[in-house]
Formats: C-alpha cells, structure tokens, sequence
C-alpha cells in the first residue's frame, strides 16, 4: 500500500483530520514558505497527536546542527531536506532518518542522486528555478520510474491531486506520495473534504 503524506500542516484541526483519513504522514515546513510552521506550534501539534502518524520535518538549507536540535527536541521521526545538502551532509546527521529531495529536470537529474547512498528514500519533486519545493506542477513520471533503480524508496511529489494521483501511482509506483497544494483552501490550511476524499481515492487503489 503507497505511504501517504500530507505537507503544509501548520495547524492541529488540519494535522488531526489528516491522520483520521488515513495519512501515514504529516510534514512540517521550517523553511521559508508560505506554509512554514514556528517552532512552538509544531511542538504542540507533534506533542498533542503524539505516535499517531510520522512527523517529518522538511529544511532547506540549514545547518545540521539545528536540524539535528530539532529532530531531537520534536521526535521528529525523519527530515526532508530540499536544498543543496551534500551526501556528506546528509550522511553526517547521525541517527536521523534522511529524506533527499531532489527537483527533477531530466536525465541530469538522475545522474546527481547516485552518491546519496545514506539517505533513507529519495523524494522527486517539479523544478523549479524559484523555489525549492510547493509549485504544484508535475514532471515527467518516467524520471520517477528510472530513479527506481537505485533501490531507494521513491516518493512522488509535485502536483499529485484529484485528477492525477490514480494515474500518477499506476505509472510510477511509488513507495509514497506527498500531497500539498493541491487540498488547500490557501497555503497551509486544507479542505478538509477534498483531502479525506484524495485520501481514500489513494488506499481504495489495488496497488
């Protein structure tokens, strides 16, 4: 059954209908984003849902040190890392689950994720030379499929919504998806009956 993972929480009402959908996953934005989360409110949601579903924080960026403060001090149980994150880097942050993020443009692409040998998955998300992740476009699934060789969990990000995600899971067949923009109201707070319904659709898939 494909992991599902809900980005963007930023607030417990949301977090809380995420999980009683069915969502294996909730992210928390700490960098610069319309959906970034402050420390305080995503302790609280994390504390108050406690071993409901995995809490992943995504970064961009920022130094291993305070990734590694956090992950500590929230139980986060896994980073996403969006930015220009070494393998060393990667590799460095001892005890922490790392997803990499990478923004896939084309065959180039898949050539730069062969030394990300210590992370725990690769999560491929549309380019973007402006941001680093939450554009709401697709790439080319084949990309996706391609990346599989390198017998690494993929997630499946970029957006994935309503009219593709039955058609993204059969092309790719990921490990995960990580849905986002596409079940908002406004960026960082979700419709409530979109994301329960894109949820269902997801487990009701023979996959």
């Amino acid at each position: 059954m494909v992991k599902i993972k809900i980005c963007g929480i930023t607030n417990l009402e949301d977090a809380r209908k995420a999980v009683s959908s069915g969502a294996d996953a909730l992210g928390f934005v700490f960098a610069d984003s319309p959906r970034k989360i402050s420390p305080g409110t995503a302790k609280s949601i994390i504390e108050a849902l406690k071993g409901d579903a995995l809490k992943i924080g995504v970064f961009v960026n920022e130094s291993a040190g305070n990734v590694k403060k956090i992950a500590k001090d929230y139980s986060l149980d896994a980073v996403q890392l969006h930015g220009d994150e070494s393998p060393e880097y990667c590799s460095g942050l001892n005890g922490v689950k790392v997803i990499k993020a990478f923004r896939m443009k084309g065959k180039m692409t898949l050539a730069s994720m062969a030394p990300y040998k210590d992370v725990f998955a690769y999560l491929l998300d549309a380019f973007s030379k402006d941001r680093c992740g939450g554009t709401g476009k697709t790439f080319d699934w084949d990309l996706a499929v391609k990346a599989k060789d390198f017998n690494k969990p993929i997630i499946l990000s970029g957006g994935l919504g309503p009219d593709n995600i039955e058609q993204a899971i059969k092309a790719v067949r990921p490990y995960g998806v990580d849905i986002s923009s596409s079940i908002e109201i406004k960026p960082g707070k979700k419709d409530h009956a979109l994301m329960g319904k894109l949820i269902r659709t997801i487990k009701a898939l023979d996959y």
